[in-house]
């Protein structure tokens, strides 16, 4: 069964992964470095990190496996846990991948250096509520992906 690690500090699709939690009988980490409320429940548990930048980051990479979920907007945490075989999902209901992480940490890179030179401000806008369904879908498709008994490949394009 994949375990669920969300990159809680400022994530608003908490409650999204709750439910899924709950349909699915997963377990969540919650991992944030301020207190954060979360539900009361056996599945669910609170990390609370120290408050050093990365530290939320680190302990999500220290822990996740193969086959488990992270939901981060962190494009260097993606990569971290991609490394690790995790699948790995942004707050808008887009998967990273390997094929797509490399471009995504150049863009990053790139935004950072203009930012700098006070040539681009801000970041993305806040996630609306479309954002919060194309999540919501997205994440009840890896998790039933990652569910399916080993060898049951959906659209494979092979005749048996």
């Amino acid at each position: 069964m994949p375990v669920i690690y969300i990159d809680a500090d400022g994530c608003p699709v908490k409650e999204e992964v709750y439910r899924a939690s709950r349909k699915y009988g997963l377990t969540v980490y919650v991992v944030c470095n301020t207190h954060l409320n979360a539900p009361a429940e056996d599945r669910i548990h609170r990390v609370i990190v120290e408050r050093s930048p990365d530290a939320a980051d680190d302990w999500i990479a220290e822990h996740v496996g193969a086959g488990d979920i992270v939901v981060t907007t962190d494009i260097p945490l993606a990569d971290r846990c991609l490394k690790r075989g995790a699948r790995v999902l942004d707050v808008r209901g887009r998967e990273f991948t390997p094929d797509s992480i490399g471009g995504m940490l150049a863009t990053r890179e790139l935004m950072s250096h203009l930012r700098s030179f006070g040539a681009v401000g801000g970041g993305p806008p806040p996630a609306e509520k479309k954002d919060r369904s194309l999540f919501l879908a997205k994440l009840h498709e890896v998790i039933q992906s990652l569910m399916r008994p080993a060898g049951e490949q959906r659209n494979s394009g092979k005749s048996t």
